[in-house]
């Protein structure tokens, strides 16, 4: 089967239940944001700023679980912010566990290898060495922390963790191959430890997943190829979707980073013709999305918004209309399913209802359209039904090439900061360069108390340092 059969069965029947209760709204995905503090500043998020980053301001754990138990979403996509930053997601992780969800945790990678070591060290016996010594032969883990794992003491082992199971998914953030991705996170080096957090992941019995962003300057021959280096890695399934131009995001690139978003994002004819292939990947890869979804990507079919199958709950409440527009938030789940007007939103035969909704195509609005049977066409059900349980494409195989062509940026010295390094470091520049005293440890990604907050005067302190080694008299 393409995907386990419990969690097809589960969805299926959830849908089910409800279309015979003729029940006109209902949730299927539960998109928990229980912080929006990050690590990273992406380019194209404007998340982390449209609310306060502030640590504190946090879903309550029991508040979590309540709003999950509320609308009764089978799936919880644990979003944020970084997810691996909430101090009780280990709790929340296993209490929605405990509901009976399918849980995604929407991570950037960064700390994923420290929540593994976690559970490493929690089950430790003897008969574990194996594990351990493969991880320390692929680099992915250190002798010392190897060592650390194998004397876990009594509260190590009584600590909550997070542990492989069927109904959960590392689902990690790749936005295409090292340069690109590093490039669109703001941050050297993070594609490495994605990509080694899911080999971990896969060597210690979890089910992964990732999920990307396409973009306007987004190489679609790339997207092919990290499709090829992903599944070379037997990573479980593929999320893909087209960049939007939400107002939150557009109002960060040009704040923060003094960019026209018209550059960044797609139109909903750019989409088309970025997607044009995507039913060819869902055969050759796991592509998450119904193949109804597929078909309104590659511009061969319509399809009529469902956001408020989707939805999101955050700091402020019941986020709508969707998770990427914000006109109010509500208290509670059923009151944005009655207060909110959602004739107002979407596409309709082409037509925006709302100018906002124009271009927008991504998966949290029309995904589920595709599943709910929304704009139905004679054969779709059977689409769906085959698609689902069809065979599961074949790991493509692997090879040097296709590494070579995945590491293609700051891990063979052509990141793109590699430029800056060289004028900062150059004599005309003076003493050794801003980097070139801030290597980090392979497992210690540098968090910044700033992270997340917008604040921008590292790269300033770069730019003036750039600028300053370009000056005629340096020269």
């Amino acid at each position: 089967m393409r995907f386990p059969f419990a969690l097809t069965a589960k969805i299926a029947r959830h849908i089910i239940k409800h279309k015979l209760k003729r029940t006109p709204k209902f949730a299927m995905v539960l998109q928990l944001e229980p912080l929006h503090t990050c690590n990273l500043t992406c380019t194209g998020c404007g998340r982390i700023r449209e609310y306060s980053t502030n640590l504190k301001d946090m879903v309550p754990l029991e508040k979590c679980l309540a709003v999950a138990a509320e609308c009764a979403a089978p799936m919880v996509s644990i979003c944020g912010g970084e997810p691996l930053i909430y101090p009780k997601i280990e709790e929340l992780v296993n209490g929605l566990l405990d509901q009976k969800r399918v849980i995604y945790i929407c991570t950037n990678g960064v700390f994923m290898r420290k929540k593994m070591r976690d559970y490493l060290a929690a089950i430790y016996s003897p008969e574990g060495e194996p594990t351990l010594k493969q991880l320390i032969a692929e680099n992915l883990i250190t002798e010392k922390e190897a060592d650390a794992i194998r004397k876990a003491d009594a509260t190590a082992k009584a600590k909550s963790v997070i542990r492989p199971t069927q109904w959960l998914y590392w689902n990690v953030h790749v936005d295409g191959l090292e340069f690109t991705h590093d490039l669109i996170v703001e941050r050297e080096g993070v594609f490495k430890e994605c990509i080694a957090a899911i080999k971990m992941a896969k060597i210690c019995g979890y089910q992964v997943a990732t999920n990307t962003t396409v973009y306007r300057e987004t190489d679609v021959t790339e997207i092919e190829d990290m499709f090829k280096f992903l599944s070379s890695l037997e990573v479980d399934g593929h999320t893909i979707s087209p960049g939007y131009d939400y107002d939150a995001a557009k109002k960060d690139m040009v704040k923060r980073l003094g960019k026209n978003p018209t550059e960044f994002f797609l139109t909903r004819d750019m989409t088309r013709q970025k997607f044009a292939k995507i039913q060819e990947w869902g055969k050759h890869f796991t592509i998450f999305g119904t193949p109804v979804y597929q078909e309104f990507l590659a511009g061969k079919r319509e399809l009529t918004c469902t956001a408020w199958a989707i939805p999101t709950y955050n700091i402020k409440g019941w986020k709508a209309p969707c998770y990427l527009m914000t006109d109010g938030h509500y208290d509670g789940y059923q009151e944005m399913l009655t207060k909110v007007n959602w004739e107002k939103y979407g596409v309709v035969n082409g037509v925006a209802r709302d100018p906002r909704c124009e271009h927008c195509m991504v998966h949290c609005g029309y995904d589920p359209s595709g599943a709910l049977g929304t704009n139905y066409q004679s054969g779709d059900n059977w689409k769906n039904f085959s698609y689902n349980f069809g065979t599961k494409p074949k790991p493509y195989p692997t090879s040097p090439e296709l590494a070579t062509r995945a590491f293609n940026g700051a891990t063979i010295g052509k990141g793109h900061l590699a430029k800056a390094k060289a004028v900062i470091n150059s004599p005309a520049a003076g003493a050794r360069g801003a980097f070139s005293h801030n290597e980090e440890e392979p497992h210690a990604p540098h968090v910044a108390s700033h992270c997340g907050t917008g604040d921008t005067s590292e790269r300033e302190d770069l730019r003036a340092k750039i600028k300053a080694a370009q000056r005629p008299e340096n020269s």
